[in-house]
């Protein structure tokens, strides 16, 4: 379905990884860190992403793009309308360098705006992924989970990896009438919620 990933896009993956991982050795303030997922739990957000039903495609936290480069594969496929909302300027920048460099500034909208109010004036989301301040899931939940169309997916990561900080907000989800909910071990795992 992805293979080949396209040579500019793989290229900015790889170089992303490296500097994900050197920050995560060499004592980078977390704040300035990219913070990204995995690759393989963006290969699953490719996979999910490239199945939704029609409507649009937001992701909540670009940072400098990476897993936006996964979920531009899915959309380049699928011709989903595509948003990435960032609200800090220096990862806003880094991202848009990210897209010049990969070739998908044609697929990808980059928004600079906290993801509450972006969230408030959205309809027909086909696909939420969270991946942003975990202070910030459950507003981010509380506005998307509306506005999903039925069959769409919100997905939001780390819910293992900071899972004391994000029971409150798991619990939600899995007791939310509106969605079937299920916690996947992945990468640092992730939520998935449909919209029944």
């Amino acid at each position: 379905m992805f293979h080949p990933i396209p040579e500019r896009i793989r290229k900015r993956m790889s170089e992303l990884e490296k500097i994900d991982e050197r920050d995560r050795l060499d004592g980078t303030p977390q704040a300035e860190r990219l913070r990204q997922i995995p690759p393989v739990t963006g290969r699953f957000l490719a996979l999910l992403a490239a199945s939704v039903p029609p409507g649009k495609m937001i992701e909540i936290g670009t940072s400098a793009g990476y897993s936006t480069l996964w979920l531009a594969l899915a959309a380049k496929q699928t011709g989903h309308p595509f948003t990435t909302v960032e609200l800090f300027e220096n990862k806003v920048q880094m991202a848009a360098e990210t897209f010049r460099l990969a070739d998908i500034e044609d697929i990808v909208n980059l928004v600079q705006a906290d993801a509450r109010d972006y969230l408030a004036g959205e309809g027909d989301i086909a696909l939420c992924f969270l991946d942003t301040e975990k202070e910030l899931y459950q507003p981010c939940y509380d506005l998307a989970v509306p506005r999903l169309v039925r069959g769409g997916l919100l997905l939001a990561d780390n819910v293992i990896s900071h899972a004391d900080d994000l029971a409150d907000f798991i619990q939600h989800a899995a007791d939310d009438p509106r969605v079937d909910a299920v916690v996947v071990p992945i990468g640092k795992g992730l939520l998935m919620a449909r919209k029944s």
